[in-house]
């Protein structure tokens, strides 16, 4: 079953159910995948879907903060309520331990020496990490290791 048809299912499920914020969520994630499908025309696969979750996880962590930063816990834990929704449509999240294997693995395959070369290194890490892990971590993680 693709991860398509699988938010499908869960759509149909949610409304059976009545949960009416998991359906939100849901209808959410429908509406931000065929945008982008009509937007690039194209079909979207397995990867692209996890790649809108991904971006869509993004904005609602970038929205916790500024609503944690303006005391508005409410708003917040919606947020918050959404990101677990989504992470459901994701792959398996590596360790911290498979993910520094691999950007050790990365930063020597690429003879990276600085933190000019850190585009090298995203470059190789990247495919192989996505879905699977925080970018955002991922990056300063490689950084780390070529400063120091």
């Amino acid at each position: 079953m693709s991860l398509r048809d699988r938010v499908n299912d869960d759509i149909k499920m949610a409304m059976k159910a009545r949960e009416a914020e998991r359906l939100g969520t849901l209808r959410l994630l429908t509406a931000a995948m065929k945008q982008r499908e009509v937007d690039e025309r194209i079909t979207l696969d397995d990867a692209g879907v996890v790649a809108v979750v991904e971006k869509m996880i993004k904005q609602r962590r970038e929205s916790i903060a500024q609503y944690e930063q303006a005391a508005r816990q409410e708003l917040a834990d919606k947020e918050k309520a959404e990101i677990v929704v989504l992470e459901a449509y994701l792959p398996a999240q590596l360790s911290e331990a498979e993910v520094d294997a691999i950007v050790s693995e990365a930063v020597a395959a690429t003879a990276a020496k600085s933190a000019a070369d850190m585009g090298k290194v995203m470059a190789v890490v990247k495919p192989k990490l996505a879905g699977r892990a925080d970018m955002g971590k991922v990056s300063a993680l490689v950084r780390a290791k070529l400063a120091g």
